[in-house]
């Protein structure tokens, strides 16, 4: 096997043939990962002062189709890409059910060590989540860092989190998911001090393990102060009587560009997975004039880790809370039926199954003659954010969805109640307007809601 360059982050005497080593003798501080000591103060995942060279791991467990077994694992690929890592290899297995000790068992753990002493690889990624256990079992067999789908989607989001609730969210997640894998230290860190309290002290281990606890408390709490601020100003846009709009989809569906498409709002636009984090909300004006509030909001991607969706709940709220969902798909990508199944398995975890959804297939630019799969979903809209196409379909197809409920109502405005005119063209659409000798005759398509709250100004 060639020796490779030694590249930024290898010690003097670190050679690509260091694997080779008995097994026993190794640890999890021999190799160059970056998860080995969780990330230092980073709070990173995967270490970036080099490109890693990354191993992949999957597994069809149940008879499952190992077909898809490779279509997620060319999408941890990406995720790695992301992340700042280079895939070198990866290994494929079916089993009837994961190894408690391994979750592959021993004899492909010696294949995939042989793999990477092959590739010099820094670190085996694995596409299901592995128990604390697991994850210790596999460096100690590999010598080298073993980390899951998991830690990878978290390192993803800490490198992209922007605003100080995101960053809030993505700690927690992070904190959530380190506490059960904290390493044992060796000897004692602390004595106690004075007659009657000498003795062992706490071991790092317990130390580490309280900080990360009060450190979670804290986070947990400025959430729940975001959270409340959000209900307030839930019920003043409950008051106002907007209709919300939330964009939902999977990640790099093209969400953040649809929301600049249809608000002209210069959102950050990537080609990358999980380029948005920190929802955006803006205003938009549909075609017969009723004004809606248009959040966009974090991808969702298969397997996302349970620490993020409790993380972000107070983000994902405005999900649940919206009268109508916008769902974004990726009309071009390789399995779009998957992208919306994961989706909506998301939506009900959260609370938004019933809010009602318009699937709205973007990227139709790319689809180079293709016919997208509408199956059986007779209302979806067709188009593409990047240059336009369908979006004033997409207009009025959110109208009349927002209108499904609403009833027509006549109503008599003295010309005195200005305030009350208002009301009526923010809370729905004016269809015609007369004049009379006792005020304004409005005929207005209202929700129940409003039209509830308007009963005093009707007649006929």
């Amino acid at each position: 096997m060639t020796e490779r360059p030694r590249r930024a982050g290898d010690s003097p005497g670190t050679a690509s043939h260091r694997a080779s080593a008995p097994v026993h003798e190794t640890d999890d501080t021999t190799h160059r990962g970056g998860f080995g000591t969780h990330g230092g103060e980073s709070g990173a995942f995967i270490e970036r002062t080099f490109r890693e060279q990354i191993v992949l791991v999957g597994v069809s467990l149940g008879g499952a189709d190992p077909t898809r077994t490779d279509a997620d694992l060319d999408e941890l690929a990406q995720l790695i890409d992301t992340a700042g890592a280079d895939e070198v290899a990866r290994v494929s297995q079916r089993r009837s059910a994961p190894d408690p000790a391994t979750y592959i068992g021993a004899g492909k753990a010696k294949e995939v060590l042989a793999l990477c002493e092959q590739h010099d690889a820094d670190t085996v990624v694995f596409d299901d989540e592995l128990s604390p256990a697991q994850q210790f079992n596999l460096e100690k067999l590999l010598g080298r860092t073993a980390i899951d789908r998991t830690a990878v989607i978290l390192d993803i989001f800490a490198q992209n989190a922007s605003s100080q609730e995101g960053q809030a969210q993505v700690e927690l997640a992070q904190l959530r998911y380190r506490l059960p894998r904290l390493r044992r230290g060796q000897g004692f860190s602390q004595q106690a001090g004075g007659i009657g309290t000498r003795g062992p002290g706490e071991t790092q281990l317990e130390v580490d393990r309280r900080r990360i606890q009060r450190r979670i408390h804290k986070l947990e709490a400025q959430l729940r102060t975001i959270t409340k601020n959000r209900q307030v100003q839930g019920r003043s846009r409950r008051r106002s009587a907007q209709h919300t709009v939330a964009i939902v989809g999977y990640t790099n569906a093209g969400k953040s560009r649809l929301l600049n498409r249809l608000t002209d709002s210069g959102v950050l636009v990537q080609n990358r997975l999980f380029a948005t984090l920190d929802a955006a909300t803006r205003r938009l004006e549909l075609p017969g004039g009723e004004r809606v509030l248009v959040t966009d909001t974090v991808g969702f991607i298969q397997k996302l880790p349970h620490q993020l969706v409790e993380a972000f709940r107070s983000t994902l709220d405005v999900v649940a809370e919206a009268d109508l969902l916008l769902h974004v798909v990726d009309a071009s990508g390789a399995d779009p039926e998957a992208h919306i199944a994961a989706v909506r398995q998301v939506l009900r975890e959260i609370g938004a199954g019933a809010v009602p959804e318009l699937l709205v297939y973007n990227k139709c630019d790319l689809l180079a003659g293709r016919q997208v799969p509408l199956g059986t979903d007779k209302d979806a809209v067709v188009i593409s954010a990047a240059t336009g196409e369908g979006t004033d379909k997409l207009l009025a197809a959110m109208a009349d969805h927002l209108r499904a409920d609403a009833v027509i109502v006549e109503l008599l405005v003295p010309y005195a109640r200005g305030e009350v005119l208002a009301a009526v063209q923010r809370a729905g659409q004016v269809l015609t307007t007369d004049t009379t000798d006792d005020g304004y005759r409005l005929q207005a398509r209202l929700d129940p809601a409003s039209a509830a709250r308007l009963s005093q100004w009707m007649v006929g």
